[in-house]
């Protein structure tokens, strides 16, 4: 299966998971993954969640950033990966003065 992002419509998430800012995404959704790319202007989170039924993989395509994972900082660059499993906790911060562009995808694992 393709997934085009230019032929998905752009969504706008105000205060993803209790963030800052917005996400600005392209996000292919269906029964059992969420598929998205997206990106983060400065200053811009993805609050702290934890993943209860589901895990999820962040590549960093350009800017930089840091993740707070597990009550870590991680530091975030265009390249880096970052691997959030079932159970654990995240945050996806943008702190730096340009935007950050990433892809996540977030398989869902059931109860």
């Amino acid at each position: 299966m393709l997934i085009n992002f230019e032929q998905i419509p752009e969504t706008v998430i105000p205060h993803m998971r209790g963030g800052e800012g917005q996400v600005v995404s392209h996000m292919h959704v269906d029964g059992d993954n969420k598929i998205m790319k997206g990106f983060l202007a400065p200053g811009c989170t993805i609050g702290l969640h934890t993943h209860d039924t589901s895990s999820e993989v962040i590549c960093i395509i350009s800017g930089t950033g840091k993740v707070l994972y597990d009550g870590e900082y991680e530091p975030l660059s265009a390249g880096s990966v970052h691997y959030c499993p079932k159970g654990h906790a995240h945050s996806l911060i943008n702190d730096s003065e340009e935007d950050l562009t990433f892809f996540a995808v977030v398989p869902e694992h059931g109860v």
